[in-house]
């Protein structure tokens, strides 16, 4: 594939009013369109899609990933380099309590990448990371 192309993503929200506040004044991405059930929005460049859906008592499973409990189900972004740290720094800035705090998994290895993991008010878990060398994204 040679072209990049936006993706579209929806997630089911708990608490519409609480996760709209969160991903339009925390988060700070432009809202698009929406309704009494659902919100659009510009997830950097690609569209997230916030569906109203009732509490679900799942539990949250967890993966060991560089000695630490990743979250599954989590879904998120890659990012510039700069670009992911300006947003850890907003993110921290506005009090998010990490799941996993910004920091440098694989050191010095094939792969290296900064990563976080939060989640939204209706316990979603959100990973954003970026690559210094985004030639490094699919290494093995």
């Amino acid at each position: 594939m040679s072209t990049i192309s936006p993706f579209h993503l929806a997630i089911p929200v708990h608490n519409l009013k609480d996760c709209r506040d969160f991903y339009t004044n925390i988060l700070n991405f432009e809202e698009g369109r929406s309704s009494d059930h659902w919100v659009d929005y510009n997830f950097f460049g690609h569209q997230l899609v916030i569906h109203y859906k009732p509490k679900n008592e799942e539990n949250t499973h967890t993966n060991l990933v560089d000695g630490k409990d990743v979250p599954v189900p989590h879904f998120g972004v890659v990012l510039p380099w700069n670009e992911f740290q300006e947003f850890a720094e907003l993110l921290q800035s506005k009090g998010i309590t990490f799941i996993i705090e910004p920091y440098i998994r694989f050191e010095g290895q094939v792969g290296e990448q900064a990563t976080m993991f939060f989640k939204d008010p209706s316990g979603n878990a959100l990973e954003f990371k970026a690559f210094k060398d985004m030639s490094q994204l699919f290494a093995k």
